[in-house]
């Protein structure tokens, strides 16, 4: 079956940033929707007034305007906005794919502790954070050109409580995409009780797929990742897919 699919992008990023991802899915014959969220039109814009309300009322705009089941597909903050966007339209979404980040849980932040200025926060040198596993995949050339795009994110899409109301968020089903750390990760970080993935916890049907690389896999392995979604979407319209399937996050 062929499925509508919005793309969320995370921070710092534009719906250009799909496009690779997205030429394929379009191949596969799926309609294909990249979002460029409030905000991240340009560096030029005046973001320091957009909140995380409108960045999740822009997904749900989107899911509104679908003609039938949407395929609704994160990256890393994305994957919060776009768990909001599952929590105000459960009717419409067949299935959440979610990946290098976690669905938010309510009333915590999507990213807390990055400097602001004029509101609006600027994307991090990852080696210098200590995180040099994001763009462990990137080339020299490649990785200059991903930090001279980087648009900055508004200071509020950050810190602005998620707020969720709706428990039927738990019975849409997800694929759990794990880039620069691992699903056995992901199994112990629930097992602990961690507070980022506590929403896992109570989802009816969570597959992890693994996709070692780097965080942005959309752009240094599009390929791959997108016959992750495609498998999704197989799985959404009820044919079998490589995927390893867990109902719920301790594979339980």
């Amino acid at each position: 079956m062929l499925m509508e699919i919005v793309l969320v992008p995370g921070l710092w990023l534009d719906g250009s940033t799909w496009d690779a991802v997205a030429a394929v899915l379009e191949r596969a014959g799926h309609t294909v929707r990249p979002l460029t969220l409030p905000g991240m039109e340009s560096k030029d814009v005046d973001r320091s007034g957009v909140t995380l309300a409108d960045q999740v009322a822009a997904v749900v705009t989107a899911l509104d305007q679908a003609e039938g089941p949407v395929l609704l597909v994160g990256h890393s903050a994305g994957c919060g906005i776009s768990h909001a966007a599952v929590d105000a339209r459960p009717d419409t979404v067949a299935r959440a794919v979610y990946i290098g980040g976690f669905p938010t849980p309510g009333d915590a932040p999507l990213l807390d502790g990055l400097p602001a200025e004029y509101g609006e926060v600027a994307m991090p040198d990852w080696a210098e954070v200590g995180e040099e596993a994001n763009v462990v995949d990137f080339d020299g050339p490649t990785l200059a050109r991903f930090y001279a795009a980087a648009i900055p994110a508004p200071e509020r899409v950050l810190t602005d409580p998620q707020r969720l109301s709706n428990d039927r968020r738990y019975d849409i089903p997800v694929t759990l995409v794990c880039p620069e750390y691992t699903s056995d990760d992901v199994r112990q970080w629930v097992a602990a009780g961690a507070e980022p993935v506590s929403e896992l916890t109570r989802m009816h049907d969570v597959t992890y797929v693994d996709l070692p690389g780097g965080h942005w896999p959309q752009i240094t392995q599009p390929g791959k990742l997108a016959r992750v979604i495609l498998d999704a979407a197989a799985s959404a319209a009820g044919l079998s897919t490589d995927g390893v399937r867990a109902h719920g996050p301790d594979g339980g």
